[in-house]
């Protein structure tokens, strides 16, 4: 990359993350140059007018002021999600860093609160794979309007109510608190989510979902992390969007 080039990117990337800051070292590590150019080019920017600030402390770096940026674009945050899922699972392609560029740009064009909401979603959106060896494929999501269900309560925070047949076929209704949609694993997508009916977090097959009903009822907080799945040998991949 030219410094030309690595400058517009500079900017773009702070940009991506505003108002969050990226140190030196990050943007060194992630432009492929040493600390110093880093510095010079910030300076360079300044210098031109580009209003990027350093923020002090253990934890700070360069920031840019979230305003210098262009007008909101109309992508709702499932859209900006369903875009990281698609880059997710295509893995390393041709263009690959380019489309991972042009995601972060749309984040960044998005307004405030859409653009955290994005993020917010995108944490509970996972893949999962075996190890050295490749996607099995996308099976089928499952009934009509069961995905869509998922989204939404995802989305709002919402509990679910489930008719749900396990293995054997039998079939229960549960009222369920959505926490990660989990995709990969055979190719099929799972819901991760705590059972009122099994006090208990459980893990939904779509295919065996046999209807979803988004309720009224907002769901109580849960650390993410209790939705964690005990998978042996299997990578997790979060949905990135920065």
């Amino acid at each position: 990359m030219n410094r030309t080039d690595r400058l517009y990117a500079l900017v773009e990337d702070l940009r991506a993350i505003a108002p969050r800051c990226r140190s030196a070292r990050e943007l060194a590590e992630r432009f492929e140059v040493s600390v110093r150019t880093i510095e010079r080019d910030i300076t360079a920017l300044q210098e031109s007018g580009v209003p990027i600030y350093a923020q002090q402390g253990r934890k700070g770096g360069y920031a840019i002021d979230k305003k210098m940026s262009l007008p909101p674009l109309n992508f709702s945050p499932a859209e900006a999600v369903a875009i990281a899922v698609a880059l997710s699972r295509a893995g390393d392609q041709p263009f690959g860093r380019q489309a991972r560029s042009a995601l972060r740009k749309v984040v960044a064009a998005m307004p405030g609160p859409e653009g955290e909401l994005a993020r917010e979603l995108a944490r509970r959106v996972q893949l999962v794979q075996p190890p050295d060896q490749p996607d099995a494929g996308v099976q089928p999501l499952g009934a009509e309007g069961i995905s869509r269900a998922i989204e939404e309560a995802l989305l709002r925070r919402r509990v679910l109510r489930l008719d749900y047949a396990d293995a054997k076929g039998a079939l229960t209704t549960r009222d369920v608190e959505p926490g990660v949609f989990l995709g990969g694993r055979g190719g099929f997508w799972y819901l991760v989510a705590w059972c009122r009916l099994r006090d208990d977090v459980r893990v939904f097959r779509l295919d065996r979902i046999a209807s979803a009903a988004v309720t009224a009822e907002r769901c109580p907080e849960r650390p993410l992390e209790g939705f964690a799945t005990d998978v042996p040998e299997m990578v997790v991949h979060g949905t990135a969007l920065d």
